[in-house]
């Protein structure tokens, strides 16, 4: 099969590319994320329409956060965009005039490295996205592995804490809430606001408050050594990589790949990662270790990940 298109749904935005055979992404186009599941829909179909005109297109690829069937057709709950029981595949086939593969967007994103990334020369990843939540893909064999229902990989709502922190999905203690964006904004705040002295670099980049501190200060700040902001790397790290050694029980393999816009900090946050998942790997002493790599495809893995998926039917 030829050029196919994928489309990754965000938050904010609709993207859509034309995607080759070496994961080359040959044309693309965005658009704002409508407010409503109609609209949503809506969009999906005039990006595809947008994006592969002087194109000769074989099949269409969506990457949805959220559960998406064993027969990835229907996306069953995605609370971001009120999806419940979307039959999504069904809807854009028969506006768009081409074959479409649904999956969800985490799944799309470590198929996308695993097959044009940094997973490329192995057999057995687990793919982890760090970004407002915790996201995740399993690869065994060469295979990406969904699960009897389809919605397996969910590593965000493993609970590590019993009665922990409140999650959005209405449990507690979710790895997420320990190991994501949204708990490195949170450990920030907390740091700054009980040694204020601590955080100066941190309080400057944003309005003066602990309560103007967002994801990119601290960022910058740990770049410029502030103590608060990079002991909030750690604390993330910490979490993360002991989630990584309870993986690394249940899959054993060969790499992790680190992704999402947590990992855009490179080193800063993978370093201390890789040493909480080998202080925590059981019979660490005495067995192999599996790599812990960064993501190399950045926004593009969810896009050009459905692509192929969709190549492969």
């Amino acid at each position: 099969m030829g050029l196919t298109i994928g489309v990754d749904i965000g938050g904010t935005k609709i993207a859509a590319g034309v995607v080759d055979e070496e994961g080359s992404i040959l044309e693309t186009v965005k658009v704002p994320t409508p407010p409503t599941p109609e609209g949503v829909v809506d969009a999906i179909v005039e990006t595809v329409r947008q994006v592969s005109t002087g194109h000769s297109i074989e099949a269409v690829g969506i990457g949805a956060a959220g559960y998406v069937d064993d027969k990835r057709a229907t996306v069953l709950f995605a609370p971001n965009i009120n999806w419940r029981h979307e039959a999504l595949k069904d809807k854009v086939e028969q506006r768009v005039g081409l074959p479409v593969v649904v999956e969800n967007d985490a799944n799309a994103a470590a198929w996308g490295e695993y097959r044009f990334g940094a997973g490329q020369g192995h057999s057995d990843v687990i793919c982890i996205t760090l970004g407002t939540g915790l996201g995740g893909g399993i690869i065994i064999g060469n295979k990406l592995r969904r699960g009897r229902f389809g919605v397996a990989a969910e590593f965000g709502h493993i609970r590590v804490v019993p009665d922990g922190l409140l999650c959005g999905c209405g449990s507690q203690g979710c790895w997420e809430q320990y190991a994501s964006g949204r708990a490195l904004v949170r450990y920030a705040k907390q740091r700054a606001n009980a040694t204020p002295e601590n955080a100066e670099a941190l309080l400057a980049l944003g309005d003066g408050t602990v309560d103007g501190i967002e994801g990119r200060h601290i960022s910058a700040a740990a770049r410029q050594g502030d103590p608060v902001a990079v002991d909030s790397f750690r604390e993330l790290a910490r979490w993360a990589g002991a989630g990584l050694a309870d993986l690394a029980s249940l899959f054993d393999p060969s790499a992790f790949i680190v992704g999402g816009g947590v990992s855009d900090e490179g080193e800063l946050v993978l370093d201390p990662i890789r040493k909480s998942f080998r202080r925590w790997l059981i019979g660490g002493d005495w067995r192999p270790h599996a790599q812990v790599l960064a993501a190399q495809l950045g926004g593009t893995a969810g896009l050009v990940g459905a692509a192929d998926l969709a190549r492969q039917g």
